[in-house]
């Protein structure tokens, strides 16, 4: 919005009366995502599904501020006969990551294994595990924390543990070295039995070891530009005749070059 020419200090700037006001509408955006040419890591294909390496920095799906370039778009130029598979919004998608998480995604193809997929991971069939490194020395090396999350009343683009409205998440986690540098910290792996928002980063975090690098339930890091957090394996049951499928996602560049900079540690 302009005022006498120039723009508004702010959306709530008071008027004193007689300024002449140009409210600039933009263009309404497309009411299904559209297709785009981007590069796809294509780990397994099929007929019936895909399972894609998705880099970091990659939406799953169209939202407020990242309209394009996301997974979807880069999946409905690859396949041609996904939109409406699940839903307009968000074609094909069986799971999501975060914008800043990496690793192995699953996607539908046809509806009949949309369900299939979707209806194994309500039923906790499909096992993810993620590789992460945490701040500090996490002990006992192995275990399973079991404590409700539910939205942060405080700042609802956050989670949180929460016993009052919170829904059962559980994680297990398993420590794969010690690295001595500074606080230290704990490299792991972390296989969540629920599927909630940002289950794995709000879990480490209430244990006092955040993973390192992510600005939202920790700190920045200068050790890596993004959280380190790697979905690592995929296994479960093909959708159409039920033989069991594993994968695994190599870490990526910038997550092998922070821990290169680590000193392990017993």
């Amino acid at each position: 919005m302009r005022r006498d020419g120039r723009v508004a200090a702010k959306a709530g700037e008071r008027l004193a009366g007689g300024e002449r006001l140009r409210v600039l509408i933009p263009a309404p955006e497309p009411a299904a995502p559209l297709p785009e040419a981007l590069p796809l890591r294509i780990v397994y294909e099929d007929a019936d599904m895909l399972v894609v390496d998705k880099p970091a920095g990659m939406p799953v799906h169209p939202g407020p501020g990242h309209g394009g370039r996301t997974l979807v778009n880069a999946l409905l130029a690859h396949c041609p006969d996904l939109p409406g598979i699940g839903g307009v919004q968000r074609p094909g998608i069986v799971h999501r990551l975060d914008k800043d998480t990496s690793g192995l995604i699953l996607v539908a193809k046809t509806e009949k294994a949309h369900r299939g997929l979707t209806g194994q991971l309500a039923e906790r069939r499909i096992e993810k595990t993620y590789l992460a490194l945490v701040e500090g020395r996490l002990e006992p090396k192995e275990a399973l924390i079991d404590a409700p999350i539910a939205r942060d009343p405080n700042n609802r683009k956050r989670m949180m543990v929460r016993s009052a409205g919170g829904r059962e998440a559980r994680t297990a986690y398993r420590a794969r070295a010690y690295y001595g540098d500074g606080p230290g910290f704990t490299y792991l792996e972390a296989s969540p039995f629920t599927g909630r928002t940002h289950q794995i980063r709000v879990h480490l975090a209430s244990l006092g070891h955040p993973v390192v690098g992510d600005a939202v339930y920790g700190r920045p890091s200068k050790l890596v530009g993004r959280q380190f957090l790697h979905a690592w394996r995929l296994a479960l049951a093909h959708p159409a005749d039920g033989r069991e499928l594993r994968f695994e996602a190599p870490l990526p560049d910038d997550l092998r070059a922070a821990l290169g900079k680590l000193t392990a540690v017993p």
